[in-house]
């Protein structure tokens, strides 16, 4: 085997036993994991992209497999129910020629029913409905077992992370090979087709839909579109970008001035980009993810100070909430087989812990520990929609913020490891 094939041996053996004191713990004797099914747009025969459920997937890798589902009781091997039936319309269900397999107890399937489940107490979690619950009498998405299965997610084994580290190097090939698109002068389609190319990856394979914003569509956050025409000037480039390496999620985003922007743009985007540094190497164990965020729009704050888009005292623009019209987004999140990945905002105990009152986009909230993977991603936007409350504050050089609209915004997101040596950025940084 290789080395991640060891890697993915061993993540097996340590996910047999949590899954086996978890199940102690909430009294089942196994849980079934449904894959899940494409949902059928009304009134018609196509079907949306498909992912399957992120606990089937933590233990299979395989995000496309649909009616599908997974047994797992203590002391017995897993029981995949691979829905491959004979179909002359589709290519059947496949699953790699890899040593993982031969873990598992696989039975291929014509039908999409989940499977008859032997005599005990049952769970059946994913997305079913509470008649599939009762014809298995199982209980179905129980909270406590679902929120403790999560937490098994929280922190990565080596496995995920080497294919976390995968997922990142292959696409930050694709960040360099948009940034040429765009500098060669391409349309938002051109460069996504370019990124899709470099990475070898089709669009409904992606963990997300990439974000290709020129210009002012940098400043809508989740810009959804790509332009075919190129913009007569060119002023900047928001790529938000992953990619999907058997089943774990790369999120990276990176921001590039053009040629055509103006003098105050590129400070402002060296300025975000050493504040994010700054707030990498601030990663460890027991740091508050609240205190990073925070920490985030105090840099942001000297950062529109120092560039003179207000004329203010750091502390007088924090107090203003300002900061948070120029970004309105979290720092970042937990990654894993889910790109806003679960267990953000519990405690290790199971405790809710929302984000505070001014942050209600914070997907994060807990206390970091050895083994997370977060995304860092501080971002400085002018959205007009946000400032327009604040245009009666002389402080603000309005005339600075808006030669700086066109350009939207910047953004600047790693993924990075929390170890108990320092942080481990899993994302490239470009030569």
């Amino acid at each position: 085997m290789t080395e991640l094939e060891r890697q993915q041996h061993d993540h097996l053996d340590a996910l047999m036993q949590a899954y086996d004191e978890a199940l102690a713990v909430h009294g089942v004797d196994g849980v079934l994991l449904f894959s899940g099914r494409p949902s059928r747009h009304f009134g018609d025969d196509q079907y949306a992209s498909f992912s399957a459920y992120g606990h089937f997937v933590h233990w299979t890798g395989q995000t496309p497999l649909t009616d599908s589902w997974l047994l797992v009781r203590p002391g017995e091997p897993p029981t995949l129910y691979l829905h491959a039936p004979a179909d002359f319309w589709h290519l059947p269900a496949r699953l790699p020629d890899a040593p993982w397999t031969a873990r598992f107890t696989i039975e291929p399937r014509d039908t999409p029913d989940p499977p008859a489940l032997p005599p005990g107490r049952f769970a059946v979690l994913g997305d079913v409905s509470s008649a599939v619950a009762r014809h298995l009498d199982a209980e179905a998405n129980p909270p406590g077992l679902v929120a403790a299965l999560d937490e098994l997610r929280v922190r990565k084994s080596a496995y995920e992370v080497s294919c976390l580290r995968e997922a990142n190097r292959r696409a930050m090939d694709g960040h360099r090979t948009a940034r040429e698109a765009f500098d060669d002068g391409g349309a938002e389609l051109d460069i996504q087709l370019a990124y899709l190319g470099a990475v070898r990856q089709r669009e409904s394979d992606m963990p997300y839909s990439n974000i290709v914003g020129i210009n002012a569509h940098g400043g809508v956050l989740h810009y959804q579109h790509y332009d075919p025409v190129a913009p007569a000037l060119k002023r900047s480039l928001l790529l938000d970008a992953g990619l999907r390496y058997r089943g774990y999620s790369a999120d990276i985003t990176r921001t590039w001035a053009g040629s055509d922007a103006v003098p105050e743009f590129q400070p402002l985007l060296a300025g975000v980009t050493a504040l994010q540094q700054r707030l990498i190497a601030d990663l460890a164990p027991g740091v508050s993810y609240v205190a990073l965020h925070q920490r985030m729009h105090e840099g942001l704050a000297a950062l529109l100070v120092e560039q003179r888009l207000i004329d203010a005292s750091t502390e007088a623009v924090l107090e203003s909430g300002l900061t948070r019209a120029f970004c309105p987004h979290g720092l970042g999140h937990l990654l894993g087989v889910q790109v806003h990945d679960v267990g953000g905002r519990v405690s290790a105990a199971g405790e809710p812990l929302a984000p505070p009152a001014d942050d209600p986009a914070l997907r994060l909230t807990r206390e970091l520990e050895a083994g997370m993977v977060v995304t860092m991603e501080p971002g400085l936007y002018v959205i007009p929609m946000l400032l327009e409350p604040h245009r009666h504050r002389p402080e603000v050089r309005w005339e600075r913020v808006e030669r700086l609209a066109e350009h939207g915004g910047i953004r600047i997101e790693d993924n990075v490891l929390v170890t108990a040596d320092g942080p481990d950025n899993l994302t490239p940084q470009e030569a």
